[in-house]
């Protein structure tokens, strides 16, 4: 079911900063940014390998202090926010593991996530404390 890891995503509290950190630092390279109102982020995804099998780091400011990200940094500070693993359908991917009952889905159904992909997150209480999002790439 997982393809492989589509992106890390990183809790930080100012997206410029963090651009210019990993771009300078590991010769990343943004290939889109954007605001995503739904999610209450601000976000640049920088490639670490090309398509077809393309991987990111995903970095994520807040729009404000009472969405998920700025809560998260309110308790935890910047880093580690979630991995995101690739699937050929996010639907179908969500029926299997709702299915199983084995963790809770906290998207019963995809939304719009970063390039165009649909995307839904699990539970972070039943996958040892990580926050865990499925991504169906744009196309895919």
């Amino acid at each position: 079911m997982l393809q492989r890891i589509d992106h890390v995503g990183i809790a930080c509290r100012s997206l410029e900063a963090a651009i210019e950190k990993y771009t300078s630092v590991f010769g990343l390279a943004v290939v889109s940014q954007e605001v995503n109102e739904q999610q209450g982020v601000k976000e640049a995804m920088l490639a670490v390998s090309a398509a077809p099998s393309a991987s990111y780091v995903q970095l994520l400011e807040p729009l404000a202090d009472d969405t998920p990200v700025g809560k998260f940094l309110a308790r935890r500070g910047e880093g580690l926010h979630h991995v995101g693993y690739a699937v050929a359908n996010v639907t179908e991917a969500l029926a299997v593991i709702g299915g199983a009952g084995a963790v809770r889905l906290i998207d019963e159904r995809p939304r719009h996530g970063s390039m165009g992909a649909s995307i839904a997150f699990l539970h972070p209480a039943d996958l040892g404390g990580v926050l865990t999002e499925l991504v169906q790439p744009h196309g895919g």
